[in-house]
């Protein structure tokens, strides 16, 4: 019997050199994995959200539960936007997910038709893609601009969807992510305002994945496109892995703040994809409405973490901004530094070749700027401690030297 297999996407880029590095690992080199943006590794879960699903160990919370999510747990997460940006959200428009990977799964699934399209922004995190590709969709990719520190030129994405608009009118979500993952760019108030009003205009319904919401510093100010988008059908991406370092956990959720008839319409198909696969992690639901109750305990430990992501995120951008070979945005939020590299000076071919390269020789694991969309760039995740990172950069300036022209 024949199978015909997807292949295009087969490899994550975050995790394509995991197989060399476990390799070096396992003969006894001490390899610095720079590659993966999981909290959870460097900073503890904080104890009062391991003691909460203890407790629901505990207390039998094992079984299948509500396929949308635990009542509990989507109270809280109503009641946390309502706490923190002032915004009134039905608990049943809150569709808990296994972590925001099936949460963009769900909603290829509800809004793409084969042909169909969504305006994506490069460099975009590496799932956004393959799954709207997957539903046949296509992307209209637009671009986080370097230039003006990574956040979004209006007047090229208005012309952009004003030309696609020509051909067809296909474009069915517009989707953001901020604070952005992998240049650390928060988006500004005034810019987030006008791509609310591009949507509004297009008819596009407008998804933002806030999932490093807290994870803000070095003086920048978070904006959730649900302060501004009032009226306009919109779509947050959100959940328990980043800001509560529960990665493992799996708990996502996407939260439909409007109640017009195409927010409904969407909020009740994503509840029938998750009924599909009857449940999520139902213990781990429990532990993450008890933390998101915990105001302020989170708020506390939230804080310490952000002040040492920033510290370590701060430590990595200048070390970059120091090389000759290569040069970067200092990121405001979430824990990445996007460092472009000077191939004039690299007797190198691409970024493929230099983490492939830089991992082999000087066992320091990033990914590179492609996997994202744009080329000639690595994403260095800055999590690890401040010892642990000055000696990562170390190794990459003495191998951009070694392979200098």
């Amino acid at each position: 019997m024949e199978l015909s297999i997807r292949s295009r996407y087969a490899i994550n880029p975050i995790q394509e050199e995991d197989t060399v590095a476990y390799s070096l690992m396992k003969a006894g080199k001490e390899v610095i994995k720079l590659n993966r943006g999981d909290p959870a590794v460097y900073f503890k879960t904080p104890k009062y959200v391991v003691d909460a699903y203890v407790k629901a160990l505990r207390e039998g919370k094992t079984f299948y539960a509500d396929p949308t999510g635990v009542k509990e747990l989507r109270e809280a997460v109503s009641k946390r936007y309502k706490s923190i940006y002032n915004i009134n959200v039905n608990p049943d428009n809150v569709i808990v997910t296994q972590g925001l990977s099936e949460a963009i799964i769900f909603l290829n699934a509800a809004l793409i038709n084969e042909g169909e399209k969504a305006v994506i922004f490069k460099p975009y995190y590496t799932q956004y893609i393959p799954d709207l590709e997957i539903f046949g969709g296509r992307a209209v990719l637009e671009r986080y601009d370097e230039r003006i520190n990574w956040n979004i030129d209006i007047d090229s994405l208005e012309k952009s969807i004003k030309r696609d608009f020509k051909k067809s009118n296909k474009i069915k979500y517009m989707l953001i992510t901020n604070p952005n993952n992998p240049t650390g760019t928060v988006l500004d108030r005034k810019v987030l305002g006008d791509i609310v009003e591009i949507a509004k205009n297009h008819d596009i319904m407008l998804i933002s994945d806030e999932i490093y919401d807290e994870i803000v510093f070095n003086g920048a100010k978070f904006t959730s496109i649900s302060k501004l988008a009032k009226g306009v059908p919109h779509m947050i991406l959100n959940g328990g892995s980043k800001d509560f370092a529960a990665t493992g956990f799996r708990v996502g959720f996407v939260v439909v703040p409007e109640e017009d008839k195409v927010s409904k319409a969407v909020s009740s198909k994503l509840g029938d994809f998750a009924k599909i696969r009857l449940s999520g992690n139902t213990p781990a639901q429990y532990a993450i409405a008890e933390a998101l109750n915990k105001e302020r305990e989170h708020k506390d430990a939230v804080r310490k973490m952000v002040s040492a992501i920033g510290k370590r995120a701060s430590l990595v951008s200048r070390l970059v901004n120091e090389s000759e070979f290569m040069d970067a945005v200092e990121p405001k939020g979430a824990f990445y530094v996007f460092p472009k590299l000077d191939m004039k000076r690299l007797a190198l071919k691409n970024d493929t070749e230099f983490v492939d390269k830089l991992l082999k020789e000087e066992y320091v694991q990033l990914t590179r700027g492609s996997g994202f969309g744009e080329s000639n760039h690595v994403r260095i995740v800055a999590l690890a401690t401040e010892n642990v990172l000055e000696d990562a950069m170390q190794r990459i300036e003495r191998f951009c030297r070694r392979h200098s022209k």
